[in-house]
């Protein structure tokens, strides 16, 4: 007992000295954001820096996973004594979308849940939030239509990315899944889960909702119903947890956008985002991507849509591309120029920061 005594006197110690470092961070930080005379307080590719340098230099035993959490809520804590920053995202409480918004920003913001992405959109555009997190594509389903629509016509950019693993579970009121009669959740999440919901409950209904977060609700009030969601929804909805993890895909991650008026600078670990369409005429796709081989810039994501965002005629499509590197970079200014050459239609939806893990 003397021995572990004596360690908990060293860690009381630390915990003095954290604090002591935290609040002079914070000190330094509120002298920035004096000097900045009103500027934006968020700043991707500064913040994205700071994670990776920590990062490479973190010694553990601490996994880098958990130090670069602490380290967020650190940033997030200061950038609040900057700004505070509201962020929209599709909710309501208890979403993925709402986990993306804590993991990239951290607990120092106002996230606001908005009933769609749509609204959520919009919430952004009218200035009633100066940021937006959405949901933009998942490595098992796909690309989020919606997003890519509303990117198409918006005037907000993309400032930043994170990544979440979803995990679903299987929740409900009831003890046993045998008692099981409706499952509720998002069409994509229904998807995700396809397999073992077709193993483990084939009877049961399926049921698209707005949100799992709403799938959550419903399955609440529902004795003999379930609901295809994560731990933030069952704790907030008083559901148990029937089965864990029940994602056809273990690797399942969603990928999200970070949208506002902010432009990040360059950081060395970019990505650029951009949409364009393509003359009606053979051979004519792959003469657009042809800029961006002769400038050596790797092409991470191509994605069509039906152009009806713009009023095109039937069987018009548009082409979402990421490619690495930062429109700043020279090759990829390079690429971008030839390529305003080539097509009838080209926006960038913005250059920021690749996602830090």
């Amino acid at each position: 007992m003397d021995d572990i005594d004596q360690l908990r006197s060293q860690i009381d110690a630390l915990d003095e000295e954290l604090l002591a470092l935290v609040n002079r961070r914070a000190g330094l930080a509120r002298r920035i954001g004096e000097l900045k005379n009103g500027a934006a307080a968020y700043r991707p590719e500064r913040e994205a820096a700071i994670l990776r340098r920590a990062a490479q230099r973190n010694p553990g035993p601490l996994p880098a996973e958990s130090a670069l959490a602490v380290l967020r809520e650190v940033i997030s804590a200061c950038r609040g004594m900057e700004q505070a920053i509201r962020v929209a995202y599709l909710g309501p409480e208890g979403t993925f979308s709402e986990q993306a918004v804590r993991k990239h920003f951290g607990h120092a913001v106002q996230a606001q849940p908005a009933p769609s992405i749509d609204e959520v959109f919009r919430s952004c555009e009218s200035g009633a939030v100066e940021l937006a997190m959405v949901p933009v594509e998942n490595s098992t389903e796909g690309a989020v239509g919606r997003t890519h629509d509303l990117l198409l016509v918006t005037p907000l950019r993309i400032c930043g990315e994170t990544e979440v693993r979803v995990q679903q579970h299987l929740l409900s009121r009831a003890a046993e899944r045998s008692a099981v009669r409706r499952v509720y959740s998002h069409a994509q999440s229904l998807a995700q889960c396809a397999g073992w919901l077709g193993q483990n409950v084939a009877a049961a209904e399926r049921v698209p909702v707005a949100s799992n977060a709403e799938a959550a609700r419903r399955a609440s009030l529902e004795p003999e119903a379930a609901a295809i969601a994560g731990e933030a929804a069952a704790e907030r909805y008083g559901l148990g947890v029937l089965a864990r993890s029940i994602e056809d895909d273990p690797n399942n991650t969603t990928r999200f956008l970070v949208l506002g008026s902010v432009e990040p600078a360059p950081t060395g670990q970019d990505r650029t985002s951009l949409v364009m369409s393509a003359e009606n005429k053979p051979g004519a796709v792959h003469a657009l991507l042809t800029p961006l081989a002769e400038n050596n810039v790797s092409m991470t994501r191509i994605e069509s849509r039906p152009a009806r965002a713009m009023g095109s005629v039937l069987w018009e499509y548009v082409f979402f591309i990421d490619v690495e590197g930062h429109r700043q970079d020279a090759r990829v200014a390079a690429a971008l120029e030839a390529l305003r050459r080539k097509a009838p239609f080209l926006r960038v939806l913005g250059s920021y920061p690749v996602a830090v893990a």
